[in-house]
């Protein structure tokens, strides 16, 4: 199966919630089950039937997470060399050549995007129209929407 890249911070993140869900959340939900047993019947308790489909939900969760760190291609940006070309993990100042306005991005996995803090998928349309291109590029894409945006590439910086 192909690798997929993942910073080392997406990847920590992961491992993180992959030790809260064993160590914490599948022994409360063990834990719930018992009790709910305890009560009777189980055709028509509610407890048990919650507590069950919130093991499946979990177990699936962990069964997820195993599956993407196993696929994943852990990539350390503060060991990449300093350059202007734009890769994978890279930390990119935008100017707008629309709005002349500046902003932000970080390339990063697609498990670990997130508009809201600047972190934009490598599949995404502008992250595949600013690989391979150099500080002082412009860069024209269609947005979601269909509208078209040019970008002049100001800063590459590799920051974790």
């Amino acid at each position: 199966m192909n690798q997929t890249p993942m910073t080392a911070a997406g990847a920590a993140k992961l491992e993180e919630e992959l030790k809260r869900l064993r160590s914490v959340e599948r022994p409360r939900i063990i834990a719930a089950i018992a009790e709910a047993r305890e009560l009777g019947d189980l055709k028509e308790n509610a407890e048990y039937h919650a507590a069950r489909e919130e093991q499946g939900f979990v177990e699936g969760r962990i069964k997820e997470i195993e599956a993407k760190l196993s696929h994943a291609q852990i990539i350390d940006v503060t060991r990449m060399p300093p350059g202007d070309k734009v890769i994978f993990g890279a930390t990119v100042e935008l100017l707008d050549l629309d709005t002349d306005s500046e902003i932000r991005y970080k390339i990063v996995g697609d498990d670990e995007a997130d508009i809201k803090q600047n972190l934009i998928s490598i599949h995404s349309p502008i992250a595949r129209a600013l690989i391979g291109k150099s500080v002082g590029d412009e860069v024209t894409f269609n947005a979601p929407g269909g509208k078209t945006r040019t970008f002049e590439i100001v800063e590459v910086e590799y920051i974790a």
